[in-house]
């Protein structure tokens, strides 16, 4: 094989990257085991225990519950399964805000529910008035973000566990990418700031964890059980997974993450991945570009297609939003050399552009 990994050095969109050492090194050492037969493998089972824990002390959950998925993707689409299973009706919808990961919608064409999705407002959190509009007796799961992927904004989760239980729904906040670094803000997002029944969130996002790598967490124990099936061949009786076969790299190389970086070195990481963000904004700004601002290390600003194509070509891997803004993701391999270097190019191609091309006349 010839093809060699793409190095990080000029990705600015992406919500994974390089992995800490502590966690590479894990993810060799458990890469065969499989933590979907934990009668076989208990060891790699006792290691997903600690990942739980470890993921509940940073989520405000005393008791969790839940594994390792294999990402974000996973832990929403079985949020939206253990909703469906309990829901009291034939007819289970759900709620959530456009701001919402598009594998909600996969959720909902895999599951056969209805998806329910409501604005956001001018601040690119969920619209609270058309969430209460949306919700009635059929609604299974009202959906919150905390950190969502085009603006990294924070919708109010306490308000949605009230409309939520209001309705005899449950909620889930998607913290798949912003779970790693709210800790240290004063945001409300978690178990321990409202109702919240499940939550998605990833060690290998900011938690510098080994793709893959992601987390369901549960309130409750019971809640697994709505999604338990019968496993006769192996030496465990059930499963409450989506995957079966799941290798250990994952689970490994979460709690070696977690284990080196909760709670100060991931502290130190989310500071300086908000200050690149917020000189990165700084930077745009001056250049005339409108820039959505930074609440977490996530950039948005109006650079025009053109542009953006020409630093494309130029070897950043970037992307936009829906709505067309340049999106930079300060993830913990994004340094501010880099993000100099980026806007050394971004300057390089105005001035080209500025340049009028020569007539034949």
């Amino acid at each position: 094989m010839q093809i060699e990994p793409q190095a990080f050095d000029r990705v600015l969109s992406s919500m994974c990257t390089d992995p800490h050492p502590a966690a590479r090194d894990a993810a060799e050492q458990f890469l065969a085991t499989n933590p979907g037969d934990p009668g076989t493998y208990p060891n790699v089972a006792a290691l997903e225990d600690d990942a739980i824990a470890l993921l509940g002390e940073i989520a405000g959950l005393d008791d969790p519950a839940g594994y390792i998925t294999s990402g974000g993707t996973e832990a929403n689409i079985q949020a939206v399964r253990i909703a469906r299973e309990r829901a009291d009706t034939r007819s289970p919808n759900v709620v959530m805000p456009e701001s919402g990961h598009f594998s909600f919608r996969k959720a909902a064409d895999l599951l056969g529910v209805e998806l329910r999705v409501v604005p956001t407002d001018d601040r690119h959190r969920v619209d609270l008035e058309a969430v209460r509009a949306s919700v009635d007796d059929d609604t299974a799961l009202v959906i919150g973000v905390a950190g969502t992927t085009e603006y990294g904004r924070v919708d109010p989760i306490p308000e949605l566990g009230e409309i939520a239980h209001a309705a005899g729904a449950m909620l889930h906040v998607d913290a798949a990418w912003g779970g790693f670094v709210l800790p240290f803000t004063d945001h409300e997002w978690h178990f321990g700031h409202a109702a919240v029944d499940t939550m998605a969130i990833d060690p290998h996002k900011m938690g510098q964890a080994a793709v893959p790598a992601g987390g369901l967490l549960v309130r409750s124990p019971a809640l697994l059980d709505e999604l338990a099936v019968d496993t006769p061949y192996l030496e465990s009786t059930s499963q409450a997974t989506l995957t079966g076969t799941r290798s250990g790299a994952g689970v490994a190389s979460a709690v070696a993450a977690m284990e080196a970086l909760w709670p100060e070195g991931y502290r130190s990481q989310y500071v300086r991945s908000q200050n690149n963000a917020t000189w990165l904004a700084d930077a745009l700004e001056k250049r005339g570009y409108r820039v959505v601002d930074p609440v977490l290390p996530l950039v948005a600003a109006d650079v025009p297609r053109s542009t953006f194509d020409a630093l494309r070509g130029a070897g950043w891997r970037i992307s936009r939003t829906a709505t067309g803004e340049l999106r930079i993701v300060c993830m913990p391999h994004v340094s501010r050399e880099m993000l100099a270097s980026f806007i050394g190019d971004l300057d390089r191609l105005e001035v080209r552009a500025s340049v009028p091309v020569a007539s034949d006349d």
